[in-house]
């Protein structure tokens, strides 16, 4: 698993700077990393954990995930997150206001070039006018699972992502997203697969609470 982070910010220069990463934590690119070791391995499979989707252009990520699973074999899993960063999306000439509904065009946008030789799409963000990628993925399309736990992005889950990364302790709090997650009203796009992140890996790792958190996602 790959945490996407292009740039950090000088938390000097901010009169407050509460988040996680800056310009001093290094991150390699997903998907130039994935195609290095796609190279030197056989069986193991790649996430995203995750992609911040709404800084990236649709259609260069399409590209770049199915070269990715072509040359891995179909060993992708595209993680996808909407961020906290208005760094990035400042530097990247993209919007972070309105991340979260662009990103529910950009999922149905990505399916359909991985799936289709040509696509005619005219959304509110994109317009694709018969052009497609080539080559195609292996898998057509490339799951897409979905990180965080906001009520919106639960139901973003639910209704079009293939799987989901929460981010929560196992705690009452915690409880009560996953009995959230698992009420859900399901379409045909989604699931109820679900898997836990690495940060509340390492957070209850070092709390001894590994064999909790385990038992709590079932």
């Amino acid at each position: 698993m790959v945490f996407d982070h292009v740039l950090g910010a000088d938390q000097t220069k901010r009169d407050v700077w509460d988040r996680p990463y800056n310009k001093d934590d290094m991150f390699h690119e997903p998907f130039v990393m994935f195609g290095y070791l796609g190279a030197i391995t056989e069986k193991i499979e790649f996430t995203t954990g995750v992609l911040i989707l709404g800084q990236r252009q649709t259609g260069l990520v399409a590209k770049q995930a199915a070269e990715v699973d072509v040359l891995t074999g179909g060993r992708l899993r595209l993680g996808i997150g909407i961020g906290w960063n208005e760094v990035e999306y400042e530097v990247l000439g993209q919007s972070f206001s309105n991340r979260g509904r662009r990103s529910e065009e950009q999922f149905d946008l990505l399916r359909q070039l991985w799936t289709k030789e040509t696509v005619n799409f005219d959304g509110r963000y994109h317009k694709v006018t018969d052009a497609g990628i080539n080559p195609l993925p292996i898998q057509r399309p490339i799951p897409i699972w979905l990180g965080g736990g906001e009520d919106r992005v639960i139901k973003r889950i639910g209704e079009m992502s293939d799987g989901w990364f929460p981010q929560f302790q196992p705690d009452s709090a915690g409880q009560e997203k996953l009995a959230q997650m698992r009420s859900m009203p399901l379409k045909p796009a989604g699931t109820q697969t679900i898997s836990g992140s690495k940060a509340g890996y390492l957070r209850n790792r070092q709390a001894g609470r590994l064999g909790e958190n385990s038992r709590f996602l079932g």
